[in-house]
């Protein structure tokens, strides 16, 4: 947990069922109601971004070449993404 924040949430797929309370996954089942079809789409769509973003510096090959301090690894590679993810 993040200091002055609540617990972080991710965003996972279905090999993650039964995992922690913030981990959120997508529903089971073939005769989903409305509401669990819906929140299966929109973390679809959420996971997509956050997967392109990080093929994106796979790509760069960026983390594998960074020999500096963990916390600016961090640092640099959320600019990347927030930059990546404002493209789109």
């Amino acid at each position: 947990m993040l200091a002055g924040r609540g617990p972080l949430k991710c965003w996972a797929d279905k090999a993650y069922q039964g995992a922690d309370r913030h981990v959120r996954v997508p529903f089971w089942g073939r005769r989903l109601k409305r509401w669990k079809r819906r929140h299966n789409s929109s973390h679809a769509k959420i996971r997509c971004l956050v997967e392109q973003a990080m093929a994106f510096l796979k790509g760069w090959r960026l983390l594998r070449k960074l020999r500096c301090s963990t916390n600016r690894i961090t640092e640099i590679v959320k600019a990347v993404l927030v930059l990546q993810l404002a493209s789109t």
